[in-house]
């Protein structure tokens, strides 16, 4: 369909490899242009929400794009300008952005949206949660309304929708399983009850029983939660690094190089890492504190069990996250797992009865103790 010229939005779940289907299009879409004159800037432009997917896709392009000299750079901040800009000069093909250092460069007129016929958006769902829906409208202002674009997404919610059609014409719209939210088939989930005192205990109980090894990230709600858990982690002789968005760049590529390459096996990740990660061989995902949104849910227990591979979930639900229990045993019972007498009572609205009476704090009500919501 990208192949016809066609806008088309593709919604499918995680690790089913929607890059290389923007990605191909993108490059045959580039062969059958003109090439590059001085100060030209790129025919095929990439948005995407974080650094580190931004530049997994442009991994895909340079392998992908290399048989035709296709030349591809990564434009995100928290690193120096100077060799994103040295080769957007040189001139590119194809850019792939973070919408903020994208605005940089072209209000400092290092490139131009000029010949931009070709636009992908991924991950849309995540760019719109992160409020980076202004930066993309300044961005799509300046570029030629006959451009293709595709626009990827994992969920599609109301707003992403709505963004859609402002800035589709006609699109196809292709939907590979099903519009409900729902979470990969391949993966085992656990879902335990347990109060926010207990979390670090069967935290610890649970790497004993699991760890072989095998890489285990392990995500928390907050910064300050993510680095107090590695520090204790640490202390008790786990090999635990984290990543959050707190961190440098260049801190944060050297630990999922860590992870990656097996000499840290214990990530802990807030959900900066939630979205487009691709990290061979996950083998266990520990959600230690249940996300935000069941949107995040199936995202993070998505980065195991990625491109046909198994992967298993195990996820820390206190009587704080009460009110998600519902959806979460929709999505539990959806993908074939059991639910919990426990959880099955919350999902009724039952008062838990062993989860600890501590539990009934409030976000940002807190009553001392427990934990301080930032």
């Amino acid at each position: 369909m990208a192949l016809k010229g066609r806008d088309l939005i593709g919604i499918a779940e995680t690790g089913s490899g929607k890059t290389l289907a923007y990605l191909l299009p993108a490059i045959v879409h580039v062969n059958a242009q003109p090439f590059l004159a001085p100060g030209d800037g790129p025919i095929v432009l990439v948005l995407a929400p974080t650094r580190e997917l931004a530049v997994q896709i442009q991994q895909e392009s340079t392998k992908f794009g290399a048989s035709s000299k296709i030349k591809s750079t990564c434009i995100y901040g928290g690193v120096p300008k100077g060799p994103q800009v040295r080769d957007l000069q040189k001139g590119v093909e194809i850019v792939i952005a973070t919408p903020g250092r994208l605005i940089d460069m072209l209000e400092s007129h290092n490139t131009n949206l000029r010949r931009v016929t070709y636009l992908v958006l991924d991950e849309a769902d995540r760019m719109l949660d992160m409020g980076f829906e202004p930066q993309i409208k300044k961005i799509l202002s300046q570029i030629r309304p006959d451009r293709q674009t595709l626009y990827w997404s994992a969920t599609w919610p109301k707003e992403v929708e709505h963004l859609a059609r402002q800035y589709l014409y006609n699109p196809y719209k292709v939907i590979i399983g099903s519009p409900d939210l729902k979470a990969n088939h391949a993966i085992r989930q656990h879902v335990d009850i347990v109060s926010e005192s207990q979390k670090y205990n069967k935290l610890v109980k649970l790497l004993e029983d699991i760890m072989d090894g095998s890489r285990i990230l392990i995500f928390m709600d907050t910064k300050k939660g993510c680095d107090q858990i590695t520090r204790q982690l640490r202390m008790d002789g786990w090999p635990a690094l984290s990543i959050h968005g707190d961190k440098s760049q260049a801190e944060r590529d050297w630990v999922l190089s860590e992870f990656k390459a097996g000499k840290s096996p214990i990530m802990t990740a807030t959900d900066v890492a939630a979205r487009g990660l691709d990290v061979k061989d996950v083998k266990y995902v520990i959600n230690y504190d249940f996300p935000g949104s069941l949107e995040d849910y199936v995202h993070r227990i998505g980065r195991t069990g990625r491109a046909g591979a198994k992967g298993t979930a195990y996820t820390f639900f206190t009587a704080a996250n009460a009110r998600f229990a519902k959806e979460l045993i929709t999505i539990l019972e959806e993908a074939g797992q059991k639910v919990s007498p426990e959880l099955a009572a919350m999902g009724r609205g039952a008062p838990p009865s062993s989860a600890g009476h501590g539990g009934f704090r409030d976000r940002g009500r807190g009553y001392g103790g427990g934990r301080h919501w930032t």
